[in-house]
């Protein structure tokens, strides 16, 4: 049966296939080669409404270019108005290394929930460092080396920015430091050798190596560390040496636009499937996976093609900077070193719980999302951790495939809404962004099915006291 299962179809080839006794269709849907997006797609010129700007972290003035941490190909990108962008060649040929990916109907999925939902996922976890990161990872190493940077340093949560932008640096002959949240530094050790394999130098953070982390250690040594921190260490490094660049997986308009050639293949796929989505659900932490799925539909739904297209972010309940946050301006680091951004944010100093899904432990959200998010073209959710593994247990036994614990979020709603379609009858085309596997994140699966994975609620107290320390933006 698994025989049959991995077998290639190509194109919108369809087989029927005997599968315990019932006759099942199993697609597979594959892009060849030659229709691999040779640009990405820019949101900006087409939001309904034009996004915040960028506040300088010292003047809190408005700023047409961040600090100068990135090339400046990267700034000019930050802020362009062209609604399309040509991918360099360069970057073109890495990404033929697993791109085009794979899109799937779940057909073993919808069996098992007996719905009538039709239920596609995006399978991003085909690429060598098994997530969506390289999509920028790689870009940002080509943009960084062709004006002549030696060095970058960057933060990662999980693993999956670090290894993904350590792979990107080896192609591209760059050094590369890490700065990974402590929590995953420890708890997905086969991350850190990932990296380290690639040539990265790893730490974890906070670490002894910066002002920031020294001082976050000596006012906690047992700190957890958190994204926002490990951010802080990654621009001080940059700042402190003159050959070095900064280089962020999430967040940052930029890395949005490279994922969207996620969706734009997803498009693709799913007219070769002859179905539009109803649904569109994802992860989000910083937001740059799940952006890159929707964005490229989000303009039909901005210019009332297709108006009752739902999309929804998931997020954890432990760090619920969406449906909990609030909308204001923040920095976008723990020490301020970063740009002040306009976002849904559960304050910068805020500590998040240490669960697995470390991707997801961020005090804010991409301001893209948050401004569709504020003009109602997205919605979210926050489901605690133990339903999430739950989730991604059932996807697993049915259709294969290890979910990473960030993506098992957007597989848990993605499970209730095709049983809100049971209840109602309605048949619905739901389309996941499966934004990686979770082969680095066996023990958190280990804690789940033993009985021990704990869940976190809602730290609101330690929100309140993030929330006080704001900056002053008049």
């Amino acid at each position: 049966m698994s025989n049959i299962l991995r077998q290639p179809l190509t194109g919108a080839n369809t087989r029927k296939q005997k599968i315990e006794g019932g006759t099942m269709e199993r697609t597979k849907f594959i892009l060849e080669e030659k229709d691999m997006p040779t640009s990405w797609y820019n949101i900006l010129p087409d939001l309904p409404e034009p996004l915040p700007p960028e506040l300088h972290p010292a003047t809190k003035e408005p700023t047409r270019l961040p600090p100068p941490l990135f090339p400046e190909a990267i700034n000019s990108q930050e802020f362009s108005t062209e609604r399309y962008i040509n991918i360099p060649e360069e970057v073109q040929a890495v990404y033929r290394l697993w791109r085009p990916t794979p899109l799937y109907r779940a057909y073993r999925l919808e069996k098992a929930l007996d719905t009538p939902a039709k239920i596609f996922y995006k399978y991003e976890g085909t690429s060598p460092a098994g997530s969506h990161k390289p999509n920028t990872a790689v870009a940002q190493a080509y943009y960084n080396k062709k004006e002549g940077v030696r060095r970058l340093a960057t933060e990662t949560g999980a693993g999956q920015w670090g290894s993904a932008l350590a792979m990107g640096c080896v192609f591209f002959g760059l050094e590369l430091k890490v700065y990974m949240v402590k929590v995953s530094y420890y708890q997905k050790p086969y991350r850190r050798i990932l990296m380290e394999t690639w040539g990265a130098k790893v730490v974890p953070s906070p670490s002894p190596d910066t002002e920031v982390g020294r001082r976050v250690l000596k006012e906690n040594p047992d700190s957890p560390g958190s994204l926002g921190i490990a951010i802080s260490e990654a621009i001080e490094d940059a700042f402190a040496h003159d050959d070095t660049k900064y280089s962020i997986g999430s967040v940052a308009n930029h890395v949005l636009l490279h994922q969207t050639i996620i969706g734009q293949e997803a498009m693709k796929q799913m007219k070769m499937a002859g179905v539009y989505p109803d649904i569109i659900v994802g992860c989000v932490g910083g937001g740059s996976n799940f952006a890159g799925m929707f964005l490229p539909f989000i303009k039909d739904k901005i210019k009332g093609k297709k108006p009752d297209l739902r999309i929804i972010c998931v997020e954890p309940q432990a760090c619920p900077s969406l449906t909990k946050g609030v909308y204001t301006w923040d920095f976008g680091d723990e020490a301020g070193l970063a740009p002040i951004l306009k976002m849904h944010t559960l304050g910068h100093s805020f500590m998040p719980p240490p669960l697995h899904a470390g991707g997801l432990r961020y005090h804010g959200m991409a301001p893209i999302i948050c401004h569709l998010y504020k003009l109602g073209f997205v919605e979210a959710q926050a489901v605690s951790q133990v339903p999430v593994f739950e989730a991604g247990v059932k996807f697993a036994r049915v259709e294969g495939i290890i979910p990473a614990p960030e993506a098992a979020h957007a597989i848990k709603v993605t499970i209730d809404e095709a049983l809100a379609c049971r209840e109602s009858g309605q048949s619905k085309t739901i389309l996941l962004a499966l934004s990686g596997h979770g082969h680095f994140d066996l023990a958190a699966y280990d804690e789940y099915l033993s009985g021990k994975l704990a869940d976190y609620e809602y730290p609101e107290e330690k929100v309140k006291e993030a929330l006080a320390a704001l900056p002053k933006v008049s």
